[in-house]
């Protein structure tokens, strides 16, 4: 997953690019630009700014500076490893017109903020038609701001619900249709065992809210283009109502185990792996986790072999769930010198076989979709049909300027799990965040 929680303090009434620059501007103009332009005697280079990862995206970087014939090179620049303080290295940058930037790995939660701050380059009409072609609808929809392709898909996420077959046949779920959050409760009540989810207060947390509330054919926002005063939120519905009571029920009868108000995406893992749970919900890194653990003699091959995989919970039977959607857009900064050369790499970075050596070797789903059917992919991922499909449906968090208020309002009303209610905490956090938003009230 990739998103965070931003610890910049805003001026929430005033316009994005006007509150970032306010915010940005004193710690920009003390941070070390990188030199983005090259040496007078060599092609222009361009800075790619990345998130952590195995090393993927520093060898797309080598492999389309050598396609490039020597019209560029690009060189990786580092961003910190957590996606609130991504953003706030970026916004400080950006906010000083740091034309070093050429190209971003960017958060999709945070994309509108950046688009409607001015930060981001126009995508050219023959990019946004050649980086969208075969691509699945979410990661298109991620990089979608009012209309307008502002990002081009590099690679999307998406989480599935892992079971295990022994346990699942013993509990009489048959998996190979849609399964409902309560009927996983049920058979985890039944068979002793637990349910793996995230309950920590942090961005899992947003991720797996937004999911039960789209599941259940919400939204957290209801008009997410619109002014910070006049946001209206979902979560005081039947929607929001619901999501508040599968966990209120798996909270309650400690099913998620006693560490639930701090559990992470990794502690999920953990407890699955452990045999203490026996469904989880948790995005594809868990299975080659679990491969390479039972290589190293950590876990026994046995565990490996009885995981199962299928579509995210429904929350109502029969309804289509909207399982979470994550990953990394690429973005051209505003104010780069060299704003052709930036798009021409970054559609070499998303050419289909990166995004297959990338999905590989790093464990991030590729964005098109003729990746899901190669080979190589079905055998380091025999689930990937399963994720491609989880793709075509997967909704993105709330598409607004301001994310950062409502995801942390949301975290802060929803958290501790234990305390969710579904008679006060949708009410409570409708309150909290349209207080913040109309300068009413503070996180």
């Amino acid at each position: 997953m990739r998103s965070g929680r931003s610890s910049v303090k805003r001026n929430r009434g005033e316009p994005p690019r006007r509150r970032l620059l306010g915010v940005a501007l004193v710690a920009a103009l003390s941070a070390t630009a990188l030199a983005a332009c090259g040496s007078d005697s060599g092609p222009p280079t361009l800075t790619w700014y990345v998130n952590p990862d195995a090393g993927g995206q520093e060898q797309i970087a080598k492999s389309c500076t050598d396609a490039a014939g020597g019209k560029y090179r690009i060189e990786t620049s580092l961003l910190p490893r957590d996606a609130a303080s991504q953003r706030e290295q970026l916004v400080r940058r950006l906010a000083a017109n740091d034309d070093s930037i050429d190209v971003m790995s960017l958060d999709p939660p945070f994309i509108p903020e950046f688009a409607e701050a001015g930060f981001l380059a126009k995508v050219p009409s023959d990019v946004a038609s050649a980086t969208t072609q075969g691509v699945v609808q979410s990661a298109i929809d991620g990089s979608t701001w009012k209309g307008q392709l502002v990002a081009v898909p590099f690679w999307a996420n998406t989480q599935l619900l892992w079971y295990r077959k022994s346990v699942a046949q013993k509990a009489g779920l048959d998996m190979t249709k849609p399964v409902t959050w309560q009927q996983l409760i049920d058979a985890a009540k039944a068979q002793d065992t637990g349910i793996a989810v995230q309950g920590i207060r942090a961005e899992s947390l947003t991720v797996w809210v937004n999911a039960l509330v789209a599941s259940a054919g919400g939204n957290i926002l209801e008009n997410p283009d619109a002014p910070a005063d006049q946001v209206k939120l979902g979560l005081d519905s039947d929607a929001g109502r619901k999501a508040a009571s599968i966990i209120q029920e798996i909270a309650n009868d400690r099913l998620s185990g006693p560490a639930f108000s701090t559990e992470n995406e990794d502690a999920s893992r953990a407890f699955f792996e452990s045999g203490d749970a026996s469904f989880m919900v948790n995005w594809p890194f868990v299975y080659p986790a679990a491969v390479d653990a039972a290589k190293a003699g950590t876990l026994d091959q046995s565990i490996v072999d009885d995981y199962g995989w299928g579509q995210y919970p429904e929350v109502n039977s029969g309804e289509v769930s909207k399982p979470p959607y994550g990953g990394i857009n690429l973005t051209v900064g505003a104010f780069t010198k060299h704003a052709d050369l930036a798009w021409q790499a970054v559609q070499c970075i998303v050419q289909p076989e990166n995004q297959k050596m990338y999905f590989i070797t790093n464990g991030n789903p590729a964005v098109s979709r003729s990746v899901y059917s190669d080979p190589e992919v079905l055998k380091a991922f025999p689930m990937a049909p399963a994720i491609q499909q989880s793709l075509e449906a997967a909704a993105p968090r709330p598409q607004t300027p301001y994310y950062n208020e409502v995801s942390q309002g949301l975290q802060r009303i929803w958290s501790p799990p234990t305390a969710v209610n579904p008679d006060s905490s949708p009410q409570k956090a409708t309150k909290l965040i349209t207080g913040v938003l109309q300068k009413k009230e503070l996180l």
